[in-house]
């Protein structure tokens, strides 16, 4: 019932559901640079209630709003014209992409309020660095980064109505369809400016299959076959591909990489500024979606710890935008996981403990792989740990400073290190398709070069003098970390080095086969 969805943390799915009818009653209007913000709103309220609204700026100004009524779009697109043909002929597919233009100028007045437009993109980290100086202990920097980089509402309501847009091409084929995000745009962990992934899905169209089962007959579709499933994806996204290429507005450099062990069309939304990437249905992607939701749901620092980890791996280019042998977010945010179940009380669940309070909906079942765990939040029990996220952070880098990557691996579903159970220089379990490793794409060098700079940041953390370093106006704590390395002080450099000989460390080095001190400075370097 509504009033139990309101006493309670709504779940994933029921964020999901909420978000994706919200798009569906939402256009996305370009407006002229001297925009009279209450002159555009009356206009549309002729046409229904606006529940919400919001303006950015990508190229021009842009108004969102979402409607109370679905009802309202189809009175306002009966109204709306058509552009003139004069210039250039147009593909005459009405979407929820309008223009407003004034027939006179504005009055001076109506310039002088400027619109509000809400941030579309995080500010760069040297603009980040002074901000995160001013904070007043490492965990208040860590919330601060966290602040600055996290999705706003109105960044989530545009990457929903981006696939809702989508949407609208697949039903004009599959009336059943639906176009959902999935990956960092809804597991809590996106920033601003990351891409947004989408899959097409037809579980509406499974759930006809069970229909016709009582009585003394069956009846059923006629429906073209192909030899497998994945030629059916690859004639699905061929043709939406080309649809959106060939029709879309604003959908610029479409790409279609059918080949790919999942296929996928590559486009980019102009009005929205938006990089997509659509697929069909990933049923597994989606619950390590939710998985990652339900921990970032559970305590405020996990995501707090995660954003600042990725942020400190961007700059030591220990991540990058680029595919290839560098540790992903995605691996990097496992790692986070796996540290924050190992903590003394554990700050968050194993993957097991969540399965154990699954209920009879939450069960599972995916290609062979369970993946069944709870989805309600109320019944997981809240965490006993106190530690502040100044703690955490410093574990974090001596943690996996420390860890025997040479022989264990990363196993979120048990929560402690386990035998690898082959020889990739990293090896985290995927928490559902066991028989995966999702950083099998890291190499040897790139390891190593991520265990030095993890230890030289602990280094830097133990070493700390918050009030020294803020008399000689230099970064301190998180923002210390975020200054690539080298580039603070050379001579720091030698003296780091010397201090590299400790015990724990020299064990480290060993197993890394990294026998002395400049290798470390060259794993640094790399």
């Amino acid at each position: 019932t509504d009033t139990e969805v309101h006493t309670r943390k709504k779940t994933f799915t029921e964020v999901q559901s909420e978000r994706l009818d919200q798009a569906e009653r939402t256009v996305l209007i370009k407006c002229p640079a001297r925009l009279n913000e209450k002159q555009l709103l009356q206009y549309l309220s002729s046409h229904g209630n606006i529940k919400s609204n919001f303006f950015f700026e990508n190229r021009g100004i842009y108004a969102v709003i979402e409607f109370s009524e679905k009802n309202s779009i189809a009175s306002l697109q009966d109204a709306i014209g058509i552009p003139n043909a004069a210039k250039h002929h147009v593909v005459p597919y009405k979407s929820r992409l309008f223009t407003f233009t004034m027939k006179t100028p504005t009055s001076k007045a109506a310039e002088e309020t400027p619109v509000h437009l809400s941030p579309q993109f995080h500010i760069p980290v040297k603009e980040l660095i002074p901000k995160l100086c001013d904070a007043d202990s490492i965990s208040s920097q860590m919330y601060s980064l966290l602040n600055e980089y996290q999705l706003t509402e109105e960044n989530i309501k545009l990457r929903f109505l981006v696939c809702s847009l989508v949407q609208d091409f697949a039903r004009a084929y599959f009336p059943d369809s639906t176009v959902k995000p999935f990956g960092s745009s809804v597991n809590s962990f996106g920033k601003l400016g990351c891409d947004v992934d989408m899959f097409l899905d037809f579980h509406d169209v499974q759930k006809h299959t069970t229909k016709m089962k009582k009585g003394p007959f069956e009846m059923e579709y006629q429906m073209k076959r192909l030899p497998s499933e994945r030629l059916v994806t690859q004639k699905i996204l061929s043709v939406i591909g080309d649809c959106l290429d060939n029709f879309g507005p604003g959908c610029m450099t479409v790409q279609k990489v059918l080949s790919a062990r999942c296929p996928v069309v590559k486009f980019s939304h102009q009005p929205t500024g938006f990089q997509c990437d659509l697929s069909v249905s990933n049923s597994i992607a989606i619950r390590s979606s939710e998985l990652l939701y339900i921990y970032g749901c559970l305590d405020s620092r996990v995501r707090a710890l995660v954003f600042s980890v990725r942020c400190w791996a961007r700059v030591h280019g220990l991540t990058s935008v680029v595919p290839g042998s560098w540790i992903t977010n995605f691996s990097l945010t496992m790692m986070v996981m796996f540290f924050l179940q190992n903590r003394s009380p554990p700050i968050i669940p194993t993957v097991d403990q969540l399965k154990a309070l699954a209920g009879e909906k939450d069960k599972y079942v995916i290609g062979g792989y369970d993946c069944s765990f709870v989805s309600d939040l109320s019944k997981i029990k809240p965490t006993k740990n106190t530690e502040t996220l100044d703690v955490l952070l410093g574990d974090f880098f001596e943690y996996f400073g420390n860890f025997d990557f040479r022989r264990n691996s990363i196993n979120l579903r048990k929560g402690k290190e386990v035998n690898k159970p082959e020889s990739s220089p990293l090896y985290i379990w995927n928490p559902f398709e066991q028989d995966l490793n999702i950083s099998k794409n890291v190499n040897q060098p790139q390891l190593e070069k991520f265990v030095a700079v993890a230890r030289e940041s602990a280094w830097i953390l133990q070493k700390n003098d918050k009030t020294q370093q803020m008399i000689n106006k230099e970064p301190w704590g998180l923002a210390a970390l975020l200054i690539p390395l080298g580039k603070s002080n050379p001579n720091e450099m030698k003296n780091r080095t010397k201090g590299i000989q400790s015990g724990t460390i020299r064990k480290l080095l060993d197993s890394l086969n990294l026998n002395n001190s400049t290798s470390v400075q060259k794993a640094v370097g790399k």
